[in-house]
Parts: C-alpha cells; structure tokens; sequence
C-alpha cells in the first residue's frame, strides 16, 4: 500500500493495483514478406517485451507466456514473393522465402533484446501444424454454432492474366468516407476499414495494370452485425476501465453504428430522382457539410442502395459499420480451411487465422514443455488469467471488433468440451498504440514514405538507447515522431539527438552511481557489500519509486514510468554527490551507511529498469553477484541482506567500466 493524505489532511491507503495469476501477452505478427522496420519493434514490439519482461518479475516467470511471430500467409507475402522471383532478387520457393525473412525477424528481435517464450511462424515447422489444427477445430466450432454463412460477393477477376485477384493484387481508392488512406485493396484498406469489394473506387490489377472485371465468388462470413448489441455493451465496459486506452474504445465505437451512404450535393437532384427506388432509408439533414446522408436499418439495404447509386452514376462512400466479417477466399498460399457443406475447397483468409494465431502459438509452446493438451486454457480461458494484446493503431477494427465478437460467439454456446477449440475465451486487453511518425511523416512500407528498416538503427544507436526513447515517446497518448539525427536531412550540426538525449540517463547519470559505489566501496571496503540497513527516508523514497512505477505499468503508462525512472536515478544522483563528495574525509561507519544508501537506490532503479532496459540491468545482476531473485516483486522491498549474508562479496569492477553505453558512433568525430 501506498500513503496519500485525504481531503481532511489524515492519511490513508493507495490500494495497489491488481494483477492475474497467469497472463499471455501478444505482440501484433509481422508479414512474412519482408524484414522488421522500426514501426514494428519501436511502434509495438517493443512494448509487448517490456510488458511481459514486467509481468514475469511482478507474477513469475512461469505464469508469463509471451508470444509472437511470422504472420507466414496472404496474398501481400505470396505477391511480394512473386515480384522479388521475377526481378532476380530471390530465388527459391515462397516457403523458403517466408522462411528467410522469418529467420532475419528472429535475428533482429534478439538484436533488442525482445524475447518472446516463443516467436512462431503460421506457416512453418510445427507451429504450422498446430496452427492448421487450431484453425480448422476454431471455424468448426462457429459453423456448429450457427454462426458462420455463406455470402456470394463480386471478386475482381483478371481478364488478361485469366486469374481471381485477391488482396493487394487490387489496388484502388478506399470507399470509407473520411478514410486518408493511401491505398486500398480488395476490400480492405491499409488503415484496416473493410468493404466490399465492388465498393472499392478505381481498382487497378497490379499484376497486368488493367482494369479488373468482377465475376461472382462464394465464401464463409462470420456473422459480425449480429454482435452489435454485445459489441456495445462491452464499448461501455472499457469506457470505465483506466487500464484501456480511449483509442481503443472511440474506433471500436465508430463501426457500432447505422449503415449509412454519404452522397456528394452536386448529386443531390440524381438521388431525388430515384430516391423512391432505394430500400426504405432516412435521410439525414446536415446542411453545413459537403455532403449529404441517408441512413438505414440493414446493411442489406445499404448495400443494395450503394449498387442502385453507383449504376445511375451517383459518387458516394460507405460510413463506417459493423460488416460479415470474411473468413475464406480462394488464395492458394493460406491455410486450408475445413470443408463445411459442398463448397470447393478453400483457404482462409489470412486477417482471421492471425487472430487466434496467438492461441496456435501458446499452444505449440506449451507442448514443447510436455504441458498437457488442454494447458492453454488455463491461459485463455481461466478467469485467472488475462490476455494482453498489443497491436498498432491501425489494427484496432481487427483485434478489437472481430476478434472480440468472435470470442464471444464461442462463448455463447461453449460446451466445455475437450476440443481445444472449445472454452470460455475470455476477452483480451487490448494496448494499441497510436502511430510511430517518422521524420513527421507517416511512414510504410507500401507508402510513399518509407521506414528505416530495424537493424539499420543499430549502425547509430545501441537497443537500450532505442528501447528508452520509444518507451518515453507516449505513443499511449498520441501520435510522435520518431526524429533520429542520423536519418534527418533538416538536422543542424548543433542540434542535439532525441535519442541520443534519453538515453544518457543510463550511459551518464545511472553508470556514474554505479561506478562511484563499486569504485568507492573497492577502494575502502574491497569488494564486501556494506552490511548496513539503508536510512528510512532512503527506503521511503525506493518504496513511493516503486508504487507509482507498479501503477503506471498496470495502465501501460510507459512513457510515465520513464518518467518515475528519470526522477528517481537524478535523485539518487543528487544525494550522491552530497554524500560522498569527499568520501576520503568520512569515516567507516559514515561511508558504509552512505554506500549501503547508494546502492539500495542502485538496487531499486535496477529492478524498475530490468523490464526496459535488460541488457545493462543483467551486466549488474553480474557484477552484484545475485541470482535472479533480485528482480522479483515479491520481495521487492526486502533490503540487501535478504539476498546477500553478511560479508557478501561484488565482483570486483575493472576502471572506466560501462554498463549502459553510448553507441561508438556517438564517440570522438562522430559525437
């Protein structure tokens, strides 16, 4: 508990935050088709690690399952495979290159110190067997249920390559109204809205140039509209809950809403011409706007008056709502799909199969620890446990409609079978980030501007340096611009680097309290730990550091926590230099209660830190020479004398040792 005065000036208890027994957390999956830029590890996965990095010193190591991995299909990986052949850039098979890039991910998540349990791919090794299972068993279940149907839509077909378009082979505008999206695809936008695909405005095949023609295709939907009701319900939940970030809960709220079709005025008289001839709609009265709107009951309707306007040569966009979420299509390169009636086979979709992925994944790695078969519900499904996702801003419509809604259909009719596609999944906490800007701009691969890729940072920066700047940005709040020096054609010689700013914390202020109470405790002392309680105001101090660290990482509040860092290292550095200016001058027991002060503060801003920042943290868990229960919550308040006896000796630190340093570009000519 932690202190706090009332309004009537008496104290009273800060209850401290509550966490699950058990927890898996999730980091959004990479496409198989290239390599991470820093979107991916500094927009998300770099949060995902830290998280679960906390969780395992907050709950144990062994109740933390992290997982991630190669999203492996979809046609953007099998048409970025396709181009690569074709250019002479690669050769091999789809699968060897899914693989090649999946293995360069690994490498460079390992370069940032992200450590998931376990980092899968859907479409190789193991986990693609497991995945298959999981797949098939999961729609399955929803087609016993009743809730999957079967949609026939208009797919764009090539006329002069004689093959269906899927995906980003069609490329066009995106029919949402409002949307800013650069492109769109079949029937989906790169900012995530869905549509149909005979909605989408000038579609352009991207393997001959032409203009597609449509030809009518039939697939299985997951009944999404019908979850409206439950959709709201929940929307309402999260509103109330400090640990959900209102980013989550707007757009989710944005698609809980009426079909509507916006009309531009200067079609005003064409739409009065043949309004009577539209499904039964309300028209909206908005006289200030550009255009105007008619709303309806069914998403039918709507679409059926989206075709009427569209022939009589009426402009208009779709609003945002809730549509048949798509699970199958007829791509080649994707997971099979079960045969539920007399359909052809067919493969699914890809956005579907990457939602319960995370479920394929936890359930590959327990398995490789001799878990039984049905030890993943004690993950997913226990009430015991929480599911931690984080996702990207544009991802939200994924993982916090679909998904959602198709949890809850299992859990409408679960009938606590064995089948490990059956159980109460219990619904995720969704951290979405807002976006990651670079040099102000927003930054894609299939964009005009293009992202740094990952590892190119690390010719400038070292990963702590990365992690600690990303982590501060408040990403949680807002969109930011990622402004590396290197990278900025408008930076001046004297301009300082953001980076290179919040990282001095560790390579100056930290490493200098580390080194002046080894260096200082070698020279008097030797290598023994001053075998001395710290004073009460020291240990009052470390106790508020990790309250409010403990409540703002229960809000995912990193850039807050970073904030509880900063002030806590400055203030041990400050009562550093006022304690041991002139240590020469101070007697033994003074210096030892000024050293046992030091590095007590050491010890506190070392758990907060090992989370963040792991590879500096493990070079002092080294030469502290502790084991690993240093870093648990669990005895997080206990002084040194509970890990260390009397006479415990450090491992003696050699001069002008570092334990969080600059880059060796940031040195000399290069600084």
């Amino acid at each position: 508990m932690g202190k706090n005065k009332d309004m009537g000036g008496k104290p009273f208890e800060i209850p401290r935050p509550e966490f699950p027994k058990r927890a898996v957390i999730t980091g959004g999956m990479p496409y198989g088709n290239k390599e991470l830029h820093f979107g991916h590890v500094g927009g998300m996965l770099v949060f995902a690690d830290t998280y679960a990095r906390f969780m395992r010193d907050r709950i144990g190591k062994e109740n933390v399952i992290f997982v991630s991995g190669t999203d492996c299909y979809g046609s953007p990986i099998a048409e970025g495979w396709r181009k690569k052949v074709e250019s002479g850039e690669f050769e091999g098979t789809l699968e060897q290159f899914v693989q090649a890039n999946h293995d360069k991910q690994k490498a460079t998540l390992d370069s940032y110190g992200i450590s998931p349990n376990l980092f899968g791919a859907s479409g190789l090794g193991r986990t693609k067997e497991v995945h298959a299972k999981v797949t098939e068993r999961f729609i399955r279940s929803l087609y016993e249920k009743g809730q999957l149907e079967k949609i026939t839509t208009m797919q764009f077909f090539d006329e002069k390559a004689g093959v269906f378009l899927n995906g980003r082979q069609v490329v066009g505008k995106c029919p949402v109204e409002g949307c800013t999206s650069e492109k769109g695809y079949a029937d989906e936008c790169d900012l995530g809205h869905q549509y149909m695909p005979e909605n989408l405005i000038d579609p352009v095949s991207t393997l001959t140039g032409e203009k597609p023609s449509m030809k009518p295709v039939t697939n299985w939907y997951f009944k999404l509209p019908e979850y409206e009701g439950l959709m709201k319900n929940w929307v309402e939940e999260l509103k109330k809950r400090k640990d959900i970030r209102p980013v989550v809960w707007k757009t989710i709220d944005e698609f809980l809403k009426a079909p509507v079709i916006y009309i531009k005025r200067e079609f005003e008289e064409k739409y009065l011409a043949i309004k009577d001839t539209l499904p039964s709609h309300e028209y909206l009265e908005e006289p200030k706007k550009p255009s105007f709107t008619i709303q309806f009951e069914k998403l039918a309707d709507s679409d059926a008056a989206h075709r009427i306007l569209t022939e009589n040569g009426i402009r208009c966009r779709t609003g945002k709502t809730l549509v048949p979420f798509r699970l199958t299509g007829n791509i080649e390169w994707g997971v099979p799909s079960p045969v539920l009636e007399d359909e052809e086979p067919l493969t699914v979709w890809v956005w579907p199969e990457s939602l319960w992925a995370p479920i394929s994944f936890t359930q590959a790695y327990l398995e490789s620890k001799g878990a039984p078969d049905d030890e993943w519900k004690n993950y997913w499904c226990s009430k015991d446990a929480q599911v931690i996702q984080f996702i990207g801003q544009d991802n939200i419509y994924f993982y916090g409609i679909a998904e959602p809604a198709m949890w809850m259909a299992q859990q409408a009719a679960a009938d606590k079978s064995a089948d490990p596609a059956e159980g109460e999944l219990t619904l995720p906490v969704i951290c979405a980030n807002h976006h990651i800007l670079f040099l102000d701009k927003k930054a894609s691969s299939s964009g005009s501007v293009k992202p740094p890729m990952a590892d190119e940072l690390l010719d400038y920066y070292t990963p702590e340096q990365l992690r600690m700047h990303w982590l501060g940005l408040g990403l949680g709040q807002r969109s930011v611009s990622f402004m590396p020096k290197p990278m900025n054609p408008e930076a001046k010689p004297e301009d300082a680097d953001p980076v290179v700013k919040d990282g001095l914390l560790l390579s100056n202020v930290y490493n200098r309290m580390i080194r002046t109470a080894f260096y200082t405790n070698q020279k008097r002392f030797g290598s023994v730990l001053p075998g001395v309680t710290p004073g009460e105001e020291i240990l009052a101090q470390g106790r508020k550091a990790v309250l409010d660290f403990e409540r703002h990482m229960s809000r995912f509040a990193f850039h807050q926590c970073t904030y509880v860092l900063d002030s806590y290292i400055r203030n041990g550095s400050k009562y550093m230099a006022k304690t041991l200016g002139n240590p020469d001058g101070m007697s033994d027991d003074e210096l030892k209660q000024a050293l046992a002060d030091l590095f007590y503060m050491i010890r506190i801003a070392g758990i907060l830190l090992h989370p963040l920042a792991p590879f500096g943290t493990e070079k002092l868990r080294e030469y502290l020479q502790l084991d690993e229960r240093i870093w648990s919550w669990e005895t997080v308040f206990e002084p040194f004398e509970f890990f260390a006896p009397q006479g415990h000796e450090l491992k003696f630190l050699p001069p002008r040792t570092d334990f969080f340093t600059r880059h060796e570009s940031q040195f000399g000519d290069n600084a």
